[in-house]
């Protein structure tokens, strides 16, 4: 990376900068999600040298800017991991490497560990003077929208603002799924609104997942694979190209493509 970007190395990589590079993250992050989800682990192994690329390109970015280097991020997550991990390195390396909370040095299970790695980084913020105006804070910012909802809603109900069961929500996703209906209709060439609307559709429904244990990501990743494996049986079982079928037969072929994969038990 050092050599591709210097004077004499490649045109491309030498003008990229930190915003351009961002999108190339998150590509990179979802490729290795769908090697993983295929166990194609020869195809992970590139995808993660393909990841690690991403922090490569930071780290030389930053150290020409001078900010920092590759050593330095290294040297951070070595220190956070041991600071993190006193029942593991023991506490005196703990607390070498930076950690000022008193925690359960002798955590056995994964609930104890789970409480340390908080306390510990609580102990972190408030050291560095990180103060948070509101406990939702503490959420990224710059999660995917689907794990910030999830993330905030988890958050809220820890100070009992939620809902009490999962059924609760159902009615408010009508509610929500009206309201988008009549912002729809009255409103169509306002975007925004529109866009609000759907977003607390989205919101709601992604708080529905939490309740009954989903993931909402992983959720919609699975209806994105059954998806495509449905239309691709669409289009190979269809009489002729799908644009010059009526509504009736796309909806015919829909039908037929889950009953198969249903069937075959391909979907997962």
């Amino acid at each position: 990376m050092a050599r591709l970007r210097a004077p004499d190395g490649c045109p491309w990589d030498r003008e990229q900068t930190f915003d351009t590079i961002r999108k190339y993250t998150l590509e990179e992050t979802y490729e290795v999600f769908d090697a993983i989800e295929r166990r194609d682990f020869p195809h992970l192994a590139e995808e993660l040298g393909d990841l690690l690329l991403q922090v490569l390109f930071y780290a030389e970015m930053a150290a020409n800017e001078g900010h920092f280097t590759i050593a330095d991020v290294l040297d951070h997550l070595n220190r956070k991991l041991i600071r993190r991990h006193p029942h593991v390195f023991g506490e005196e390396a703990s607390r070498a490497a930076g950690n000022q909370a008193s925690v359960d040095s002798n955590a056995e299970n994964s609930t104890q560990v789970l409480r340390n790695w908080e306390e510990i980084k609580a102990a972190e913020k408030a050291a560095a003077n990180k103060a948070e105006d509101s406990r939702l804070d503490s959420v990224n910012r710059g999660l995917p929208a689907l794990a910030e909802a999830a993330k905030l809603g988890s958050k809220a109900a820890k100070s009992g603002f939620d809902w009490p069961n999962w059924r609760d929500l159902l009615p408010k996703i009508a509610e929500e799924t009206a309201e988008l209906e009549v912002e729809a209709n009255a409103n169509p060439s306002d975007k925004q609104r529109v866009e609000s609307e759907l977003g607390d559709l989205l919101f709601t429904a992604v708080n529905l997942a939490r309740h009954l244990g989903v993931d909402a990501e992983m959720a919609l990743r699975g209806c994105n694979l059954r998806f495509r494996q449905r239309f691709a049986e669409m289009e190979r079982t269809a009489s002729g190209p799908l644009e010059e079928l009526s509504p009736a037969e796309l909806e015919d072929l829909w039908s037929n493509a889950k009953k198969t994969l249903a069937k075959a038990k391909i979907e997962p």
